[in-house]
Formats: structure tokens, sequence, C-alpha cells
């Protein structure tokens, strides 16, 4: 018996791709449906009643129209607001993304991590939380930032980030008390990760990157681990992949080149 059954990842944008690719590469075989809320983006300037009244009810429809096997929320602001709604809401497994804290506590060496997400994302009390518990002994700096998230999806376009933007984005954390001492960066939105080489040479000392992607894959793998999948003839990439976005325009149109790159070679609008 196969399981034509899909994973579903959901983003207000095309952030969740970082979280997308390394689970493909786990799971060669699994179909794959892809939403952004592009009708809704971005989340990171919204209030928390919207996002926690909007990502709920979206979820339901999508999970009506699509019967995931899995719903991975793919985006940091949605997961940190409204993931506790959702698993309420829904019979079907969720795997949320926050903010790596975590691993980032645990191969800095100079006790101070940065933490660069939306702004909705960094001023949330889960963000306190992991701090607390996972990086009791670091100084751990946050920056919220509207623009990058802009950036990473213009990138995607074809458009190349400027070097003296990423740096206008990065002084928010390097220029803190403190900040020139940060050794790693949490990137704590699903967008940042997809232009990290060019945040990586706009740093003005080397520091590392981190994100919850790998770890987001490795989970979703186990947790469908025995399950059957559809049966594939030749290559794992003869299954494709679908994009879905809630709201269609010249601009998503002008993803589908990158979409296809990451297997998502149907597109529909919800």
């Amino acid at each position: 018996m196969t399981d034509d059954r899909p994973i579903l990842f959901f983003d207000s944008g095309v952030g969740g791709l970082s979280v997308l690719a390394p689970t493909a590469a786990l799971l060669p075989h699994a179909p794959l449906v892809y939403v952004a809320d592009s009708a809704g983006f971005p989340y990171g300037t919204r209030s928390e009643g919207e996002i926690a009244a909007r990502v709920p009810a979206l979820l339901g429809r999508l999970a009506e129209r699509y019967d995931p096997r899995l719903i991975v929320i793919a985006c940091n602001t949605a997961s940190t607001i409204a993931l506790h709604h959702v698993r309420a809401a829904l019979d079907v497994p969720i795997v949320g993304t926050v903010p790596a804290i975590k691993p980032a506590a645990a191969i800095s060496q100079t006790r101070v991590i940065g933490v660069l997400g939306t702004e909705a994302t960094v001023r949330q009390p889960y963000v306190d939380d992991l701090a607390a518990r996972f990086a009791g002994d670091c100084t751990v700096l946050r920056h919220g930032s509207a623009e990058l998230v802009e950036i990473a999806e213009a990138s995607l376009e074809g458009v190349k980030p400027l070097p003296e933007r990423m740096r206008a984005v990065l002084a928010g954390l390097f220029d803190q008390p403190d900040g020139e001492r940060i050794d790693v960066i949490v990137n704590a939105c699903t967008h940042f990760p997809l232009v990290e080489a060019e945040l990586a040479a706009a740093a003005p000392h080397p520091v590392r990157f981190v994100d919850g992607g790998p770890g987001i894959a490795r989970r979703v793998a186990h947790l469908t681990e025995g399950q059957s999948w559809p049966h594939v003839v030749g290559s794992a990439s003869a299954l494709s992949g679908k994009a879905v976005f809630t709201a269609r325009s010249a601009r998503t149109d002008m993803l589908a080149p990158a979409l296809a790159r990451y297997g998502l070679v149907e597109i529909e609008t919800l």
C-alpha cells in the first residue's frame, strides 16, 4: 500500500523553503505541499491577535483541502504565537519552528548570542523562556528586522541583496552593548537562511549562523518513520511538489523558477 498524503509546509512567504529543503533531502519520496500566505504577508509586523486568529483558521482550510499527514509551521512568528492554537484546533501532527537558541548556546565560545528575527518574534515571551532554559549563562541580544524579510523574498526573485543593507540590518545586533562579542547568530526567521551567505559576508567579524531547519527535518523524519510513501519510478526527483499562494500576483509568478529549484513545479491559489 502507498500513502499519497503530503507533508504540508506553511509560512507567510517563501522563507519556509529553508525548512522544506532539508526535509526533502531526508525524505526524497515524500509528497510536498508548500503554502505561502501571500495575502497575509508579512506576519512580523502584524499583531499577536491577528496571527493567533488567522493561522489556525487558514490551516484548517488547508488541512481539509490537502489532507496532509503532517503540517510544518515553517515560520517562527506563527509558531511562537499560534502553535498551541493550531494544535488545539486540528487533529493532525503539527511541527513548529522556534528560534534555535539551544544549539546556538551549545557552540558559543564568547557566551554572547545574537537572535535575528522579525519584530513579532523577538519580543515574544517564548523567546525569553528559551533563553532562560538553554542559554542562562549567555548574553542574548535580539533584533527584529522586517526589511530583511523583504530582502530575502526579493533574493528568490533574482534581486541580489546589497551589502550595505545587510550591514545595516546586522548593526541592530552588533551595535548593542556587548554586541562586538557575538560569535553565533540565530536566524530566528525562516527567511533569513536564504540570505545567510550575504549576512556572513556583511558581518564585522566571523560569526556562525544557526537555524531550526535541520532539526525540524529530523523531527519530521522521526514522526513519519515507518509510514508508506507514493511509489516513484526512477529518481526521487520524479516526484513533484506543489506551491500554494493565498493570493496570486505578478510577484508570486516571478517566484516560479526559484520554486522549481525546490521541486515545487505546480502552483495553485487557495
